[in-house]
């Protein structure tokens, strides 16, 4: 699974929060999504910054952010059940929060 950046995730900005799982999370809203073959491109108009998602479960789990309570919700629905595997997405979501791709969302 690769998410957005290499290595783990680093904040620069400190306004960005550290991603929660239980939390409420959100695709950016100047975050544009395409779908590829191989998974999708996200694309900031903010940050200027392009990720490639290369799993097809963290697009559908990055999609649906805005449909569950939480992030961990998301990734139960989406079939991310598995211990290990869903530590891995936690990660993966985690990159894309520090790099403001996904946001905690408030309402």
């Amino acid at each position: 699974m690769t998410a957005a950046t290499n290595g783990a995730p680093t904040t620069k900005d400190a306004t960005i929060p550290p991603f929660v799982p239980d939390l409420p999370y959100e695709l950016h809203p100047a975050v544009e999504v395409r779908p590829e073959p191989f998974g999708a491109l996200l694309y900031s108009f903010t940050t200027r910054r392009l990720s490639f998602l290369k799993d097809r479960d963290l697009v559908t789990v990055v999609r649906s952010l805005a449909d569950h309570p939480t992030a961990s919700a998301a990734c139960r629905a989406a079939g991310i059940t598995d211990p290990q595997r869903l530590t891995m997405f936690e990660r993966a979501l985690a990159t894309l929060a520090a790099t403001e791709t996904i946001r905690e969302r408030h309402s």
